[in-house]
């Protein structure tokens, strides 16, 4: 439905980031999910995978965020912001470093060394 909606990218982002906070799907829903984007026609296909995979990039950066606020300390919002538009692969990267992690310099330090 919120394909079929044809919202402003942005409206589309903030329905889709409540959606994937609030509404977890179990095993048999996540499959009739599937079932049911497999009846679609592949622009109504199309539009609704690049929402899933917006929620599946949402929750990485929220995980890594809120992983990182317990291993180095609350993040100042500029750091936050940083992580926040980091593409997809570099954030998976901090998403390994950050293993390695003891205080916010160590952050600071990869995101200019990986970041600029």
């Amino acid at each position: 439905m919120l394909a079929t909606l044809r919202l402003y990218p942005a409206r589309t982002s903030l329905i889709s980031g409540f959606i994937d906070t609030y509404l977890e799907l179990n095993r048999q829903e996540e499959q009739r999910f599937q079932e049911e984007i497999g009846k679609l026609k592949e622009p109504d296909k199309e539009e609704i995978m690049e929402i899933v995979t917006s929620w599946g990039k949402q929750a990485t950066r929220s995980l890594i965020i809120r992983q990182l606020n317990r291993r180095v300390g609350q993040l100042p919002e500029t750091i936050t912001s940083q992580i926040e538009n980091l593409p997809i692969q570099q954030l998976e990267a901090l998403g390994e470093a950050l293993l390695d992690f003891t205080t916010l310099a160590d952050l600071e330090t990869w995101l200019e060394v990986n970041h600029g």
